[in-house]
């Protein structure tokens, strides 16, 4: 964005990050007069939900601040967690992730014009690429990539072998995507670190480091990276928000009601602010959105009693009124229902008016078959006999009056 200074698009590409890693990468690159290029990616698995939002406003932030964003539509990583998406549906699930995200920053007014979608398998089946997951796999163990994927990847007793590669092809999109930062959640932190630990072994090194490592006679090179990590918002139950459970989730498309009534339901208690959904969603959602609409500040009513509205434009000004009482769950949850449905309305407009994104939802999310109705099998007419008919009785002849003697 062309009116920030360097201070500015600093102080907008760092807001509401919990962390981030080796950040003097991203304040060079902005003295350098450079736009940053960052990439996120995101496995193309179940349907986003409104925590979808967190990833999808900070990108919005990003691309606001004059950044080149890249969104990595991941769908062979959706593909080897776990069966998370099934291979004859990602291509599907991809191309709605796109109308999604494009949706969502349309809706809060920013340009998409430095914003590129890259699908993984374009360029994740290279021989290149493949060579360099085989190289990469024969110097990670089991327990390093275990560690590494933990919080990002399904693992159970007997886990498919396809998790382990997860974390090793998000170690390698860094190097392909030759960007200056990766933004993810805080799941994905041992994921950061490692990619820096990993890369060197098989002989990308770090620009600028003494001394040089010959590949094959060449000379491999990696750049070192920053990582933008955001908060994990609290789902409505508490704990994260996941697409596996229905009541923990908003999903995007929900009608007015379906909202009005989840959030009515959602665990907010009084005075408390830790793990509270509501409070987490407000403060990486709604007032972010809000400020790249151009006013930043949410509305609280309180006609019910009589009293004029409180009118929050901090995150730490809510905090302080919840936890002495003045702001209740009574009176917030109804501003965060229609402070959502509002965000939510242009999405939602966006999808009735695209036959082609509704052909494309069907196709990436089937609804699940019905289940045939069992015939009862009500047995015999004698007892004891499961669907089998005895052999009736023979007949005996009628038993009428004595004929008269002759």
């Amino acid at each position: 964005m062309a009116s920030l200074d360097v201070g500015e698009r600093l102080a907008l590409i760092n807001e509401n990050l919990a962390e981030v890693l080796n950040p003097e990468i991203i304040e060079s690159v902005l003295a350098e007069g450079r736009n940053p290029k960052i990439y996120w990616g995101t496995a193309t698995t179940g349907r986003p939900h409104a925590a979808y939002f967190v990833a999808a406003l900070k990108i919005a932030q990003l691309l606001a601040a004059g950044c080149d964003v890249t969104v990595l539509l991941a769908d062979i990583h959706g593909f080897l967690d776990n069966l998370k998406a099934p291979i004859e549906l990602v291509d599907y699930r991809a191309r709605y992730y796109r109308f999604l995200t494009t949706a969502i920053l349309q809706a809060v007014g920013v340009s998409t014009e430095k914003l590129k979608f890259v699908l993984g398998s374009s360029y994740q089946k290279s021989s290149e690429y493949v060579m360099d997951v085989y190289k990469l796999s024969s110097v990670t163990s089991e327990h390093d990539a275990k560690k590494a994927g933990a919080e990002i990847v399904k693992q159970s007793g007997n886990s498919p072998l396809s998790g382990l590669l997860y974390p090793i092809l998000q170690v390698l999109d860094e190097q392909y995507l030759d960007v200056d930062a990766q933004l993810g959640g805080l799941d994905q932190r041992k994921l950061f670190t490692a990619a820096k630990e990993w890369l060197p072994k098989i002989g990308y090194r770090q620009v600028g480091l003494e001394g040089t490592c010959l590949v094959n006679n060449s000379r491999l090179m990696f750049h070192k990276r920053a990582h933008l990590i955001t908060a994990m918002v609290p789902g409505l139950h508490g704990g994260k928000m996941s697409s596996s459970d229905p009541d923990s989730k908003i999903d995007l498309l929900d009608p007015p009601e379906v909202v009005t009534k989840k959030i009515k339901k959602a665990v907010a208690v009084p005075k408390v602010v830790e793990e509270n959904g509501i409070l987490a969603f407000t403060e990486f959602v709604l007032l972010p959105a809000a400020a790249l609409s151009g006013r930043r500040e949410i509305r609280v009513e309180r006609e019910r009693d009589g009293l004029e509205p409180l009118v929050y434009t901090r995150i730490d000004q809510m905090h302080a009124d919840y936890k002495n009482d003045v702001l209740t769950p009574q009176l917030l949850k109804p501003a965060v229902t229609k402070a959502l449905i509002a965000l939510m309305a242009p999405i939602q407009a966006a999808f009735q008016a695209s036959s082609e994104w509704q052909e494309v939802t069907l196709k990436a999310y089937p609804p699940p078959p019905k289940k045939e109705k069992k015939v009862k099998n009500l047995g015999s007419r004698y007892p004891g006999e499961k669907g089998v008919d005895l052999p009736s009785r023979p007949s005996e002849p009628a038993v009428g009056p004595a004929e008269p003697s002759q």
